[in-house]
């Protein structure tokens, strides 16, 4: 099954380090934030990846083009003619498909550029910027249960509090714990669908998380998987650097692998 990683804005809400490179590309732990998300993926045997790049598009190909001088020991041997050794090649068992997708694209139409690549199948759409220990396997194992045509991952991303039950009349009916239906549900990608969702996506201004979801919930055939552990955007450089602050720590609870 391919992973679909859209990765092709502008990321303007953190333009301290987007002004130089696509947001996906901003590192943790001396890492991108998309090698993270794909390592996720790839803990789960899913290792077909198709990346939807847009801005800067290029610094993502170059990247993977010269994966093994980031991840490996390099000798330069100028006495053999520039001769280049790599050692001990730390290889990845994924297959990426880079594709511009436009750079003002919007994610509906960038979804619907790479139909070619994915074909008639099952697939999964997440976000270049959104790490998570989201169990990849009971994910789509829920998807094929239910048999609609997408699933997305949501998670309360809101509510961490204490809760009150208010009737109309404003009295208290009861103050508890939160739930995991407390609060607001957002949708954090790691998301999957059955082909037919091209046919929801009209062209390059469609917005993938308004007319085609929209269009699916009216049909009734959308559902959802409520992820009850971590998750995490990075939109801005405070949120980069907690999850800095977390990798360093060795306890980065996305880290699967």
């Amino acid at each position: 099954m391919k992973v679909i990683i859209l990765a092709g804005g502008l990321g303007t809400r953190i333009s301290e380090e987007s002004a130089f490179k696509p947001k996906p590309m901003i590192e943790i732990g001396g890492m991108p934030i998309l090698w993270h998300v794909m390592k996720i993926y790839s803990q789960y045997g899913f290792n077909e990846f198709i990346i939807c790049a847009g801005y800067k598009q290029h610094v993502i190909k170059e990247w993977f083009a010269d994966y093994f001088l980031h991840t490996s020991n390099i000798t330069f041997d100028f006495t053999k003619g520039n001769e280049i050794i790599v050692h001990d090649k730390n290889i990845e068992p994924w297959k990426v498909t880079v594709v511009d997708t436009g750079l003002n694209t919007q994610t509906g139409g960038r979804v619907k550029r790479i139909k070619e690549y994915v074909g008639d199948e099952t697939f999964m759409v997440t976000y270049g910027d959104g790490i998570g220990d989201v169990n990849i396997k009971e994910l789509v194992e829920y998807h094929k249960a239910h048999g609609k045509i997408g699933t997305v991952s949501v998670y309360n991303f809101g509510q961490n509090k204490g809760v009150l039950d208010i009737d109309p009349s404003g009295k208290v009916g009861a103050f508890r714990e939160k739930s995991d239906l407390d609060g607001d549900l957002i949708n954090i990608g790691f998301m999957v669908f059955e082909p037919a969702l091209f046919d929801y996506i009209e062209g390059d201004d469609t917005t993938f998380e308004k007319e085609p979801m929209e269009k699916l919930v009216e049909k009734g055939e959308l559902m959802a998987h409520i992820h009850k552990g971590f998750w995490q955007c990075m939109d801005t450089i405070r949120e980069k650097q907690m999850l800095e602050k977390l990798w360093d720590s060795g306890k980065a609870p996305w880290k699967l692998w």
